[in-house]
Parts: C-alpha cells; sequence; structure tokens
C-alpha cells in the first residue's frame, strides 16, 4: 500500500470519526410522518449508534488478537469501512448540519476508500425523503392552500431530497414549469441545536487546525448555516446572480417566482438536464467545456458580483451540451466586501505576477492568516501557499486531477505531511472561512473532471485588473455577451 493510499485511508476513517463524533453529540431522530427534533429522540438515535459501534469494535478486537500482520491489516480496514458506512447511513436519515457535513465529505478527498465515497455519495441527491402529506402541509402553512389548489398540477413524490429541504415538480396556473423546494419542518430547530453545541465544534476544528482559533470559524458557519434556513435570502441570492448573469450564453441560474416563495418555500423555474454522474459518461471535449464554465462562474462571481456560492458540490449542477450550466442552491451564499475582493486581488498579484514573496507573506501576516513573527521561512511559505495558486501561476496547460486535490486536502488536514509546520502557524480568519470551502470543493469537482486548460489564460479573462483578451472559445462568447450587455 502506498504512502498516498495510506493517508487516503486515515483521512477516511478521520472523517468519518470526526462525523460520527458530531452524530453521537448531539442528532435528531428518524424522519417518519413528522419531523420529530426532540432531544430525546435525538438521544436515542446517539444511543443507539453509539451502543452499535461499541460492539461491532469489541468484536472487531477480539478478532484480530491472534490474527496474522497481514490479516490484522484486512481486518482493520473492513472495520474502518464497515464503521464509516454505519456514520454515512446515520447521517443519510438526518437532516439539517449534521447531513451537510456528510456531504462536504463526500467528495474532498479520492484517496478515500471507494466504498467510504459511495456511502457519503449517497448523500449529495438521496437523502430520505418526508412524506407526501407532510410537505403538503408545509405549502398549506406557507402559502396559504393545499398544493393541488397552489399549483395547477402537483407532483407529491420529490426529485430530490437534502439536508434542509426536498424538491417537488409542479405546474402553475400560468402555466410555468417550477421545482418548488419545501424546507422540512423541524429542521430549523435542529440545525440550531448542532450549532450551538459550540464546544463540541471548537474541539474538532482544534484538533483539525492545531494553531488556529476556532472561534472565527464557528461563527462564519453559524452565520451561513442559520442563513439557509431562510429561503427568502436564498431567493435574494439567487436573483441577484440569475439578474446579473441573464442571458449569459452557457451560464443558467434559474429565475425565482416571488409570489410562491416564502421563508419555508422556494419556487423557481424547472430545469432539466444531466446530473453530474451522467456529464462523466460524456466526451472529453464535453467535459472540459463543462469544467471551463464552472471555474468561469467561480472566479467572475467573487471579482465581478463579490459574492458566491459557499456550497459547491455535484448535486448542484445541470448540464447540457456545449458547456451549459445550470446552477442550483443559492442557499449558502457568501457576500463579500469591497476590502476583502482586494485582498484576494493582492495576493494573487504578489504570488502570480511580482513572485514577491515576502510581500505575500505581509500580505498574509497583515489580514491574520499566517501569525506575524512566526518561525516558518519563506521558502516555506511559497511551498505551502503557492499551492492554492498553482493552477495560475504559469501560462501554460494544467490538468486538475485527483492527485492535485488530495494534496490541497493534505496541506490543510494531514498533521504528518511536510507542510503541517506551516499549518501549525496559520489561522483562517472570517473571510476565508467559506473562501477555503469553496476551493475545496472547486478543486476536488474539477479533480473528478481531470479538467485540462491553460488556467492562467481564463483567469486573466476574468481578473479586473487584467482583462485579458478571450483565450477559449467559450471565452469569446462571453466577451460578446459582456459587450451586449455592460455590467458595472
Amino acid at each position: 500500500m502506498t504512502i498516498r493510499k495510506r493517508w487516503g485511508r486515515r483521512a477516511a476513517v478521520a472523517a468519518a470519526a470526526a462525523l460520527g463524533g458530531i452524530a453521537l453529540t448531539r442528532t435528531k431522530s428518524r424522519l417518519d410522518a413528522s419531523f420529530d427534533a426532540s432531544r430525546t429522540a435525538r438521544s436515542a438515535r446517539i444511543a443507539q449508534l453509539g451502543a452499535r459501534r461499541a460492539a461491532h469494535t469489541a468484536v472487531h478486537k477480539a478478532r484480530r488478537t491472534f490474527a496474522s500482520e497481514q490479516h490484522r491489516i484486512e481486518l482493520d480496514e473492513q472495520h474502518q469501512l464497515r464503521s464509516a458506512e454505519d456514520v454515512a447511513a446515520v447521517l443519510g436519515e438526518m437532516k439539517g448540519a449534521l447531513m451537510k457535513l456528510g456531504q462536504m465529505a463526500s467528495y474532498l478527498d479520492e484517496t478515500m476508500p471507494e466504498p467510504m465515497r459511495d456511502a457519503l455519495a449517497s448523500l449529495q441527491q438521496d437523502a430520505p425523503p418526508m412524506s407526501a402529506e407532510l410537505a403538503a402541509s408545509v405549502i398549506a402553512a406557507e402559502l396559504g392552500a393545499t398544493p393541488e389548489k397552489i399549483f395547477a398540477q402537483w407532483d407529491p413524490h420529490p426529485i430530490a431530497s437534502a439536508s434542509i429541504g426536498q424538491v417537488h415538480k409542479a405546474i402553475t396556473h400560468d402555466g410555468q414549469a417550477v421545482a418548488v423546494k419545501v424546507q422540512y419542518p423541524g429542521v430549523d430547530q435542529a440545525i440550531k441545536a448542532d450549532l450551538d453545541n459550540t464546544d463540541m465544534l471548537f474541539r474538532l476544528i482544534g484538533l483539525a487546525f492545531p494553531g488556529l482559533d476556532p472561534k472565527t470559524v464557528v461563527i462564519e458557519l453559524r452565520e451561513r448555516l442559520l442563513e439557509e434556513l431562510d429561503y427568502s435570502i436564498e431567493a435574494r441570492n439567487q436573483m441577484l446572480f440569475a439578474n446579473w448573469y441573464r442571458d449569459h450564453p452557457f451560464i443558467h441560474i434559474p429565475s425565482v417566482i416571488t409570489e410562491l416563495s416564502t421563508p419555508r418555500v422556494l419556487t423557481t423555474k424547472l430545469v432539466v438536464g444531466a446530473r453530474f454522474d451522467e456529464l462523466l459518461t460524456w466526451s472529453r471535449a464535453e467535459q472540459e467545456l463543462a469544467a471551463e464554465t464552472i471555474f468561469r462562474f467561480v472566479f467572475r462571481s467573487i471579482y465581478r458580483i463579490a459574492a458566491f456560492n459557499g456550497d459547491p458540490h455535484p448535486g448542484n449542477y445541470i448540464f447540457a451540451p456545449g458547456g451549459h450550466v445550470t446552477f442550483l442552491d443559492f442557499g449558502l451564499v457568501k457576500h463579500y466586501s469591497q476590502p476583502e475582493v482586494q485582498l484576494f486581488s493582492d495576493l494573487i498579484r504578489a504570488m502570480c505576477f511580482e513572485h514577491d514573496i515576502p510581500r505575500f507573506r505581509n500580505l498574509i501576516e497583515t489580514a491574520g492568516i499566517l501569525r506575524a513573527g512566526s518561525p516558518i521561512t519563506d521558502e516555506q511559505v511559497r511551498d505551502y501557499f503557492g499551492h492554492f495558486y498553482e493552477f495560475v501561476l504559469e501560462d501554460k496547460l494544467v490538468t486538475f486531477d485527483p492527485a492535485f486535490a488530495s494534496s490541497t486536502v493534505r496541506k490543510m488536514f494531514d498533521l504528518t505531511s511536510p507542510s503541517a509546520a506551516v499549518a501549525k502557524e496559520s489561522n483562517v480568519p472570517k473571510a476565508f472561512v467559506i473562501t477555503q470551502r469553496i476551493n475545496l470543493g472547486l478543486h476536488a469537482l474539477l479533480a473528478q473532471l481531470n479538467a485540462t486548460a491553460n488556467w492562467r489564460r481564463i483567469a486573466e479573462e476574468l481578473w479586473p485588473w487584467v482583462g485579458g483578451a478571450p483565450s477559449t472559445m467559450l471565452g469569446e462568447q462571453e466577451a460578446a455577451w459582456l459587450t451586449a450587455n455592460p455590467k458595472p
């Protein structure tokens, strides 16, 4: 077994352990006819998972006592995978912050054992739904009548279900096909209960980042996740992006039907197309176009709208040939201040244009990313932080492959790696919490596509202080759109 695979297995087990720790601290009951968010029901689910894992661990220890060294390794791996899959299964029966952690972990590192990745990947789109009657009751409470009266046609069977709500198809009385996202009753109390356990969050973050002040991370995550509970905020976010990208040649955001939306119900135009798994079966050319569209959407949005969806994962995209991508789910959106955007720009200039590491170091120390006066050398700063700019450092073709995505995760989480010394001296200021989440998600997504392009040239089109000429077919289409639709 290679070092990389061994680390991947440790990372998978660590992720499962962290998720299990959260699940064993505070969880919620199974969703049957109604969503029960009571402490008693949550504690019962905790006890079941804890007792089951304890019993399995005892059996495992007994089996490995007299096993050979090779057989012990096999037994350990089997036990680790069963534990991870058990945690993933439990998370799949939950709603809210706990399940969202499972979704986030499902695609961050390709070195996870395949069964673990498959188990967590099932959380992306296939969470257990609430009953048709319960969904109808939410519609009635929020919109004032049953879905059969509110809509000309209503499909009681959800087309997607996730951590906070589920989506139904419907036809409005004026003939529009729409997607109606309905929030699970009680999920707001469940998420708030999870987030209120700040001691547990501090411990977990402290273990992952020994040099980190966990307070800023917890505050930022709490603010963003609590915003996600209010669909009226999501509606405003989605309208912001939809208006900015209106009539774009290949980036699409469904319009919001405001009169059929409330804080617990969000109605948008229905979009049909291929999901990520189907994209993986398409030609390399189509996959490259889709990857370029996602890349353009991320960085143009950050620098031109000063905002971005903080939850980029494969379930949030719908694909069509020619690089057309529809972007879904604007609940967890990070809005950046102009000084924050300026800092991002200054860091890119220092690292990628000027290659001025002392200036780069001064910027990150001033921003609180690296502890001022730390014993880290400038060379270590270059090696550690330069990795996050590697794909745009030079004017050349670069491939986002699984090894690159895994090395990004290792730099942040593996305390046995050569970069651990820098990680221990580093912090994640509030503005960078969601930014790093976006980076990890983007790297992982493009790595699954093995996306290859001259990302530096594409980035220069998107960086407002460069304004580079179009370097690809999609770039030419976008430049024509910008000419016809001038943006502030």
